[in-house]
């Protein structure tokens, strides 16, 4: 009987540059010492995150929206404002790379 061996090399997607970039957002807000609804944009985050929006990338953008709106409307740092436009960035490119 032969067992799976696990791969030796992985070849880096755009896809992991933008789950790094929704890792880094989300640990700048649950960083923060919060902020007005920053407990709504980490559960939105989470669902940006999640299998089900990744699988269906089209599901992202409007959560990216309002996730912006939240973050502007309970005044958050720059440095989230910063970490939200990158996957903004990344999100275009991947949205260009694998139209859904």
């Amino acid at each position: 009987m032969s067992f799976t061996t696990e791969p030796t090399g992985y070849q880096k997607t755009i896809l992991s540059d933008l789950q790094g970039a929704w890792l880094i957002f989300r640990e700048s807000v649950a960083d923060s010492g919060g902020f007005e609804n920053w407990d709504r944009v980490l559960f939105h985050t989470d669902e940006a995150m999640s299998w089900e929006t990744v699988r269906n990338l089209n599901r992202m953008p409007p959560l990216v929206l309002i996730i912006r709106n939240l973050c502007i409307q309970g005044g958050a740092s720059g440095e989230i404002m910063l970490n939200l436009e990158e996957i903004t960035n990344i999100l275009e490119e991947t949205l260009d790379q694998f139209p859904c």
